[in-house]
């Protein structure tokens, strides 16, 4: 088979770049080794930029979004039994959409059907070969029968687990963090406790309430990164939330019946570069951010309008300096998006090799933070988005 571009992985990475391709004229063939059932019901990421929904809405994906997403004007930190609620849109004009990722992703396969795209379910990639030749290909097996695709350039949306970074692995530099302790997630059969986030820094550990509806929501908890899940019940897993998001003057949080949970390993993760040849990664494939500051999602979606954008000018123009320069253009808002996801994370959660003095500081960075008009627009400014990048030639 023959395309202009193949796309490894039906995420949101893989499947909003193929609908970006298909505005410009390129055509695309995705190839996704689950189910499209599968991949249609698999519970992601729930937090979206103002800067990626409004990229969704202009690429005329975006109506799920805006009719069933939950916009949020900022967010609540909670400590010492207060809480102190960060601004988005007084300090910035700016909002974040809850809308949960299998959603989005239903809503992109449904606009790449309607538009008679190429979306290979049950189509395992195996490998990636001839990425330094202007015909790279990726052999994959499909009912038991293996086929290659022939491309002009692949696109590396396939995760951290896929086959496409290992590919090139041994051409890479590897940057990595793994924090001391991981995340217990729920989702639960209960409305949501709060209109806003609420991100609770406590003695006893991090804890942070989100949703996915009006009827469901989405907790966390900080845990062991090798807790096992079986030592957690139902009964303590919310006599645990309860205790770490009590507030002075009381606090009500709404249980209901617990439908999925597990356990989260937190760690940063970056490759660089994040293409060779013919190859480019996307998203997770690329880079992980612990999900404190919610933009693992959103860092995908910076690096396929990216990553559009260039393959649109190597078609238009022949040219393929914007595509050389991907890397280049996609880790400087990586790097910060890092940056933001690592002060998240080490502001409010415990750490057990932290000394009395070092626990103290925290709270004082949570005091500095919630009581600054700079120090809250900036951290307004990063949750909200940055701006997402433009594809720029290497200098």
């Amino acid at each position: 088979m023959r395309t202009q571009v193949g796309i490894v992985g039906a995420g949101p990475a893989g499947l909003l770049l193929s609908h970006l391709l298909h505005l410009r004229g390129v055509d695309s063939v995705v190839l996704e080794s689950r189910s499209r059932d599968y991949v249609e019901h698999r519970i992601r990421a729930g937090v979206l930029e103002y800067v990626v929904e409004q990229l969704l809405v202009d690429a005329g994906v975006g109506a799920g979004v805006q009719a069933d997403g939950l916009p949020h004007e900022g967010v609540i930190l909670r400590f010492g039994g207060q809480d102190h609620r960060i601004d988005f849109q007084a300090l910035t004009g700016k909002h974040v959409m809850v809308y949960s990722q299998h959603l989005l992703v239903r809503d992109l396969i449904a606009a790449r059907v309607a538009d008679n795209a190429m979306i290979q379910f049950e189509a395992e990639a195996l490998r990636v070969l001839d990425l330094d030749t202007d015909r790279p290909k990726v052999r994959y097996r499909q009912d038991g029968v293996e086929h290659d695709l022939v491309c002009d350039v692949i696109a590396g949306c396939d995760g951290f687990h896929g086959i496409c970074r290992p590919a090139i692995e041994r051409r890479l530099q590897v940057f990595e963090r793994d924090y001391p302790f991981g995340w217990l997630g729920i989702l639960a059969d209960a409305p949501p406790s709060s209109r806003e986030l609420v991100y609770a820094s406590h003695d006893r550990g991090f804890a942070l309430l989100s949703m996915r509806s009006p009827t469901v929501s989405r907790l966390y908890l900080q845990c062991e990164p090798d807790e096992r899940l079986a030592a957690w019940s139902d009964d303590r897993i919310w006599r645990e939330l309860q205790a770490r998001f009590a507030r002075d003057g009381g606090f009500t949080l709404t249980e209901g019946r617990i439908t999925q949970k597990g356990i989260t390993p937190m760690r940063s993760f970056v490759v660089e570069p994040m293409q060779h040849g013919r190859l480019f990664l996307a998203g997770d494939a690329a880079h992980i951010v612990p999900p404190t500051g919610a933009k693992g999602l959103n860092l995908a979606a910076g690096d396929v309008a990216t990553l559009a954008h260039a393959i649109d000018a190597f078609y238009q123009r022949n040219d393929t300096t914007l595509l050389d320069g991907y890397s280049t253009t996609c880790l400087d808002r990586v790097w910060k998006v890092q940056r933001f996801s690592w002060w998240m994370t080490s502001m409010l959660h415990r750490f057990a090799t932290h000394s009395d003095f070092e626990r103290r500081v925290q709270l004082a960075e949570l005091a500095y933070v919630t009581s600054s008009h700079a120090a809250m627009t900036s951290l307004a400014e990063n949750y909200v988005g940055l701006p997402l990048p433009q594809a720029r030639a290497v200098e």
